[in-house]
């Protein structure tokens, strides 16, 4: 099952991060002061008492991107505690309007790209178990987290998960619950039932990760949002953890270890047309030729050889077997013209010669140079070298911690 987080985990994540009453409104004295009450109600989880104050500082400055993202991340989380469909209904279009407003202005934090993800078009609400009575459960648990009662929430999603025990959602909110009280043990017991269900959804150990950081544990905080990101890479959200990660320490994700050429392309009269990236022939003409292979192989698998591999495909895509073809045989010919030459070593191709002894081509290959053809093979390289995928990104990308 698909779903994006519910609104109490997005808010609490919110308040790990930089406060929103942080950013300048442009109004002055009992405006601004009225302003300032209004996001120390939302820091506070005291949603339905801080969405008209936003609503009176957005009729006072319209142009305030931040009191625009609270009162959609507000009403997200109003709307759950609401008994009339219609009026939660209501609630989210509001929010989702709110939302768009902010992102029109400028704003592009993590909170409103995931709660745009989160809101359908409609304003209905998404199913959170097939299980009418399990469903029930959860949404007694939603309407007391958006009220911000901590036990009533704890003990609904209990009851959802003494119905289900294979319910993702149940131990994930289980654990956002036991987050919001600051019990971060109990929290991190929850995620890890979560991610022991389901280890391919990054939800769970990024929410692990940010109770981590709620106990000083910058260590194993990093570990956990690797893993998550090594769980899902391309989702949206999948960053965010490890973004807030790189804020709290100050530090930014590393350069991949090298830049492949540019892919093949075709012209209406079916000419292929090979770029070479001016820098790779700069050096000597034996690492030029070698990465002059890339292209000529990836044409050749355009034109004919991804056919034979994937026979049963109506249409070419690119592929995760192709890249390894090509960058395969690149290593081939530069290792051939090392062996001949040692002067034609270039430190390019000895960085792609170093992750392909590591067996850490392939994770460049997914997290570095995919697209959305490529990343449909991740899911079965997961399966299979999940170890690889974090080692790469735990060596190459995420800087360690400090």
């Amino acid at each position: 099952m698909r779903f994006q987080p519910h609104a109490g985990a997005v808010v609490m994540g919110l308040m790990m991060g930089a406060s929103l009453a942080q950013v300048p409104s442009g109004s002055s004295g009992a405006d601004e002061t009225d302003r300032q009450r209004a996001f120390a109600l939302f820091a506070q989880h005291r949603m339905p008492e801080a969405v008209p104050l936003l609503r009176a500082a957005l009729a006072r400055a319209p142009q305030d991107t931040a009191a625009h993202e609270a009162l959609g991340v507000a009403l997200v989380s109003v709307a759950a505690t609401e008994t009339d469909p219609a009026r939660a209904v209501a609630d989210r279009l509001e929010a989702r309007r709110e939302l768009k407003r902010a992102r029109d202005l400028g704003d592009t934090s993590d909170i409103s790209r995931v709660l745009l993800a989160q809101v359908r078009e409609d304003g209905s609400a998404a199913p959170l178990s097939a299980q009418p009575d399990v469903d029930a459960a959860l949404r007694a648990g939603e309407a007391a987290f958006g009220r911000g009662d901590w036990p009533a929430a704890i003990a609904a999603y209990a009851r959802a998960w003494s119905l289900d025990s294979t319910s993702y959602l149940a131990a994930l909110y289980l654990g956002d619950s036991y987050f919001a009280t600051r019990d971060m043990d109990r929290a991190g017991e929850w995620f890890a039932k979560a991610v022991a269900l389901d280890p391919n959804q990054e939800l769970a150990y990024r929410y692990w990760g940010d109770a981590l950081m709620g106990q000083g544990k910058i260590r194993e905080a990093r570990a956990k949002y690797i893993e998550g990101i090594a769980a899902d890479p391309y989702r949206e959200t999948s960053l965010n953890g490890l973004h807030n990660w790189l804020m709290a320490t100050t530090l930014n994700l590393r350069k991949p270890p090298l830049t492949l050429p540019a892919a093949p392309t075709t012209d209406a009269h079916g000419h292929t047309r090979i770029s070479i990236d001016a820098a790779q022939l700069s050096g000597n003409a034996g690492a030029a030729a070698a990465w002059l292979m890339y292209s000529v192989e990836r044409s050749a698998w355009q034109k004919g050889t991804f056919k034979k591999e994937f026979p049963q495909a109506k249409a070419y895509r690119h592929s995760l077997r192709e890249e390894m073809a090509a960058l395969n045989l690149v290593l081939q010919m530069y290792r051939e013209n090392l062996a001949k030459d040692p002067a034609q070593r270039d430190d390019s191709l000895e960085r792609l010669a170093t992750l392909s002894d590591a067996g850490l081509l392939e994770p460049f290959v997914l997290f570095n140079a995919a697209d959305a053809q490529l990343a449909q093979d991740y899911p079965a390289y997961r399966e299979a070298h999940r170890d690889r995928l974090i080692a790469y990104l735990d060596q190459y990308l995420v800087p360690p911690a400090p």
